[in-house]
């Protein structure tokens, strides 16, 4: 076995793991990162990694316990992280309000959906362990970098270290700058969000926006150059290509300016050249995996059918017994067809009916769930749980479960009846929620278990850890959602009437995939402009493989490249902002030593997941206050300091700000280490 002196991988170590005091904390940083991730996928159609911040916050809580150990902490991060995936069932489900089929978010609908499909990515990965995560050379680059983290504060712990600290201070000062900054632009809107320059293309229109964002400046940071040039290359595709030519060769209805006819253009047809290069590189993706994936399955359910005891095997090669798995996958299951009955029997349909659509429902999300948990957790270790194409695999889901309840809908001629278009269209959503939840879990799980594997942790207590944040963080999703919801509203879905559509969440993989399901039922899908980006997205996978046959470094990651077409310009900026800063920072510190090379990298990653978390918990707690506000007859902008009039001045402070903040985390990054 691998690194067996690191005292840790004895397997006669009996150090605690799953104790009650690190279940409790995983529970409150559960609440935490479930909540900035629902708010971060909602305003810009991302989520970010949270077991590198969960680990530091753990150490440094723990650290008051003298009998904590890395084990604990490892467990902590585990169970904490699991819970903040899940949010990226958000991807899908705000398409029920976008509808009109829900008014509200259905609690214990939302609850049993994400808590059942989490649990069933966790069961669906158990037997790829030993393939990806022990017999792999796949990169997992959050989970070595959580398990460095943790591996460095034990260090430290044992007296041998060079006081490399917990990283607590970075984690800490991001959030706090993020969410200064935060409060003074959505709170106080003393800042602006984004400037925004349109500019005339001949007779057409197009614009060069920049987002304000600390927290997308922060993932940027985080996705690496590749995904960010590729988004720009998206960007550009879209702005400086599709956008001025549609809009010099069409003609804008009469009465509306040139700026609003741009932006109708980008919204109902851009984007959906954007879905359609997306679709393309999803397929891509899972058809390159395939063949390793199959592999790993093969090997690692050969292994779990090996004649051999418990008593006989390592301590760290112990997965959940079959027993175990069995009696969980059947309360998952149970569960799911008892939430799709109650969620299609309102409709009134005949009981043969309800049934069907329940089993069929089900059925489709478990068999499609299954393998693309093999897909995700391929994925996870080759890009990481943060660049892994969940949106892809989203897109995906809705095309399979619109065209099978199409065909389930039209043999029982529920097209016929008052409201039977909003019913396929709302069980499509459903199904491919519980899709997306097993999807997103099984990606974050492997990162999990390849942090346990290289800390030397217990892969069933792992599993366990993994369950428990699924049930936890399903309980915080659906407060959450309602939260957001009553305060800012959807794209397409506000809660009142007189609201500011531009404050709206722009939730955009969930306008995209309602927007594929109701095409697909009614049949007046714009499929033109998604025939050009099936078309674009075959060019830009065929310019992608050319690069990384014929280059060292170069790449375009097809995915990116059709979220830079479809994702709202404004939200993309810093993304490439951060990016690029990023490679740039990292070209600076290959100057160093490897050491201090290091330890500068891990100070950029702890500030930048500072930095989302900062700006996602104010965004968060503001919600909170509007409202009450709103709900007590109040403004919804209770905390606005200045009027309409200050918009110009708040975009000039907004962008030196931005600049700030951007100065920041490069002396963040490249601070000499003291001593």
């Amino acid at each position: 076995m691998k690194n067996e002196h690191n005292e840790f991988m004895q397997h006669e170590l009996r150090l605690p793991e799953l104790t009650v005091r690190g279940m409790l904390l995983g529970a409150v940083l559960t609440v935490i990162f479930t909540a900035s991730n629902v708010y971060l996928g909602l305003k810009v159609g991302l989520t970010f990694s949270s077991a590198i911040p969960a680990a530091v916050i753990s150490m440094a809580v723990l650290k008051m316990a003298k009998d904590s150990n890395i084990l604990e902490n490892n467990m902590v991060q585990t169970q904490a992280s699991a819970a903040g995936t899940l949010s990226a069932i958000i991807f899908i489900i705000p398409g029920m309000l976008m509808i009109g089929y829900w008014h509200g978010f259905e609690f214990t609908q939302t609850l049993l959906v994400a808590a059942c499909g989490g649990c069933l990515g966790v069961l669906f990965t158990i037997p790829l362990r030993r393939a990806m995560v022990v017999h792999s050379d796949l990169a997992y680059p959050e989970g070595v970098a959580a398990a460095e983290i943790l591996k460095v504060n034990a260090h430290d712990e044992d007296g041998k270290g060079k006081g490399t600290g917990t990283g607590l201070k970075e984690i800490l000062s991001g959030s706090f700058v993020a969410g200064i900054i935060a409060l003074c632009t959505s709170g106080f809107q003393v800042l602006s969000g984004a400037l925004s320059v349109w500019i005339p293309i001949g007779r057409g229109m197009t614009q060069f926006p920049i987002g304000y964002s600390s927290a997308l400046v922060g993932a940027g940071y985080l996705i690496g150059i590749a995904s960010g040039l590729a988004m720009l290359v998206g960007i550009l595709i879209a702005w400086a290509g599709f956008v001025p030519f549609y809009t010099i060769t069409s003609t804008p209805p009469d009465g509306v300016t040139m700026q609003k006819f741009a932006a109708a253009v980008y919204q109902e047809r851009v984007r959906l050249i954007g879905a359609g290069a997306m679709g393309v590189a999803a397929i891509w993706t899972l058809i390159t995996l395939a063949r390793p994936v199959i592999d790993g399955m093969k090997e690692s359910l050969a292994a779990m059918r090996m004649p051999e005891t418990i008593k006989d095997r390592h301590r760290m090669d112990i997965d959940m017994s079959m027993k175990s798995i069995g009696f969980v996958f059947l309360l998952t299951v149970v569960g799911l067809l008892a939430v799709f009955y109650a969620f299609v029997s309102p409709e009134g349909l005949p009981s043969g009916q309800v049934l069907a659509f329940t089993l069929v429902g089900v059925g489709v999300a478990v068999f499609m769930g299954f393998f693309v948990a093999a897909a995700c957790a391929y994925m996870a270790g080759l890009v990481g749980t943060s660049s892994s194409p969940i949106s892809g695999i989203g897109i995906l889901g809705i095309i399979v479960a619109s065209l099978v309840m199409y065909a389930l809908c039209s043999s029982f001629g529920i097209f016929a009846l008052p409201g039977g278009e909003k019913f396929a269209t709302a069980t499509a959503i459903f199904t491919t929620s519980i899709i997306l939840a097993i999807a997103c879990i099984s990606n974050d799980n492997m990162q999990d278990l390849k942090t346990g594997w290289l800390v030397g942790a217990t892969p069933w207590r792992q599993q366990v850890a993994l369950l428990l944040g699924c049930i936890v963080g399903a309980l915080v999703i659906a407060p959450v959602l309602n939260l957001l919801y009553e305060a800012y509203g959807f794209v397409g879905a506000l809660p009142r009437e007189g609201m500011d559509p531009s404050q709206a969440l722009a939730a955009p993989q969930a306008v995209l995939m309602k927007t594929i399901a109701e095409g697909i039922f009614s049949n007046n899908l714009a499929w033109e402009y998604i025939y050009i980006g099936l078309g674009l997205g075959v060019v830009i996978v065929l310019v992608d493989l050319f690069l990384r046959r014929t280059t060292r470094n170069l790449m375009l990651p097809p995915l990116a490249v059709g979220m830079g077409i479809y994702l709202p310009p404004s939200i993309q900026t810093p993304l490439v902002i951060g990016a690029v800063l990023g490679y740039v920072l990292d070209k600076v510190l290959k100057d160093r030593g490897a050491e201090e090379g290091k330890a500068a990298r891990r100070r950029g990653t702890l500030f930048a997941s500072g930095l989302i978390v900062g700006e996602s918990i104010v965004g968060v707690a503001l919600a909170g206050l509007i409202a009450i506000s709103v709900s007590s007859g109040g403004s919804e902008s209770p905390l606005a300091l200045v009027g309409a009039d200050f918009a110009d001045t708040a975009e000039m402070l907004g962008l030196a700000v931005f600049a700030l903040v951007v100065v920041i985390l490069s002396r963040v990054v490249l601070a000499k280490k003291n001593g």
